[in-house]
């Protein structure tokens, strides 16, 4: 079985090393292997908050001080970012001094990667929550992007732009509310791109996360947020970035009005468009359950048309959250600490409802349905899943656990297709 794994992983590698590094979700065929490759290495305390493919490099992000090839013989090291070969799983030189943790990459240039987070400086030098980098570890000085305060939470690069989501309300002390469009080469923030956005009654305005759809043309923000401009978005909206403005468009969800439980600014987590960019899921915490609510959920909804959408459908927990989402056209993958499936009238006092399916940590769900598919690899749940990476040939998990699959894999795994 492992030298079949190995093969298997090596095919995988390659593809992915050929790859143009993915700004959205990819189109997969079909589900990917519940058994993951033997190859990746192994993060061993924190959390994995982000990773992104340039090249034939995996680079990885979060809040970490500590990594171990695949065999655990060899220690490494490396604090809140570094990066491993996509062939062999070898851990790469790369180890640029970030003083915070890494919550955002996208894939730069040139062989480069930007980086996001709570970080203050990078090797040495004031770069406030963004930055730059080679793959040689260093910082692009020439962009000069630095938020206020707070931190960089969602970024993609698209064509001449980067585009960055978090908790700052300026970035080279022009006013942006918690969302901004910058220069990919010199950081600069782009004058006439403003979304508006505002949190009346909370605390700051906050963009938990964003996505751009495949043709550029769209993007939808979530996180702490009530208003863009003058008209009500409440948890979400979504905009016509295709031309020099951030301009609102008409499309509108009422879905995410109601509250879970109290004290969440926002109880929605990660978006993510599907490859021909027609729908979008949105993954959701809350610590409540409710068969007529969206909290500690999944929920599409289509792309087209104006005015009020209602979601497709829903997939919920019973009371779990979700963190993490990935749309492959053929399934969409879902992750956090959640324990059941198809489980609306289940709750943390009383277990399962009736329909639940055992999914611990991980699974999938059919895009046309939102029931819960077969596939059910396993994870030890922790706080939860916090990214996924889709890449031709497989489907990368970043998390806080070490078990993935029933095999040990620190906070970092790899299902091959």
């Amino acid at each position: 079985m492992r030298r079949r794994l190995l093969a298997a992983a090596v095919l995988v590698a390659a593809a992915v090393a050929c790859a143009h590094p993915a700004e959205a979700d990819l189109a997969q065929s079909s589900i990917v292997s519940a058994n993951p490759v033997d190859w990746t290495p192994h993060v061993l305390d924190g959390t994995v908050w982000t990773m992104t493919v340039v090249g034939d490099t995996v680079v990885v992000g979060g809040a970490f001080t500590k990594v171990a090839d695949n065999s655990r013989r060899d220690t490494y090291a490396r604090k809140n970012i570094f990066a491993f070969d996509a062939n062999t799983g070898a851990i790469r030189p790369f180890a640029p001094a970030v003083d915070g943790a890494v919550y955002a990459l996208t894939p730069g240039a040139d062989g480069t990667v930007y980086a996001g987070g709570a970080f203050k400086t990078v090797n040495g030098a004031s770069q406030r929550g963004l930055a730059r980098l080679t793959l040689s570890g260093d910082r692009v000085s020439s962009f000069g992007a630095k938020i206020n305060w707070g931190d960089v939470r969602a970024l993609a690069a698209r064509g001449h732009y980067v585009y960055a989501g978090g908790t700052f309300s300026a970035i080279n002390g022009v006013k942006r509310a918690a969302l901004a469009r910058m220069n990919a080469t010199t950081g600069a923030v782009d004058s006439g791109f403003d979304a508006r956005l505002s949190a009346p009654g909370l605390s700051r305005t906050r963009v938990e996360h964003f996505d751009i759809s495949p043709d550029g043309r769209r993007l939808v923000a979530i996180g702490a947020l009530l208003r863009s401009g003058g008209y009500d978005r409440t948890q979400l909206a979504m905009f016509d970035v295709s031309g020099p403005t951030a301009a609102l468009t008409s499309w509108y969800t009422d879905a995410y009005k109601p509250q879970c439980m109290k004290g969440f600014d926002t109880y929605l987590r990660q978006v993510k468009f599907s490859p021909d960019g027609s729908y979008f899921v949105v993954a959701a915490t809350g610590r409540a359950s409710s068969p007529d609510r969206l909290c500690d959920s999944a929920a599409r909804f289509e792309t087209g048309g104006s005015g009020r959408h209602n979601p497709t459908w829903v997939q919920r927990t019973g009371g779990d959250s979700l963190y993490a989402v990935a749309v492959t056209g053929s399934v969409v993958y879902l992750g956090g600490h959640q324990r059941y499936f198809d489980n609306p009238y289940g709750t943390d006092a009383k277990g399962p409802g009736p329909g639940a399916v055992s999914r611990p940590g991980i699974g999938a769900v059919s895009p046309t349905t939102g029931r819960a598919l077969s596939w059910n690899p396993t994870r030890s749940r922790g706080v939860g899943v916090r990214v996924f990476v889709v890449t031709p040939h497989g489907l990368y998990v970043g998390s806080d656990t070490d078990q993935l699959g029933h095999e040990y894999h620190g906070r970092i795994g790899m299902f091959p297709l």
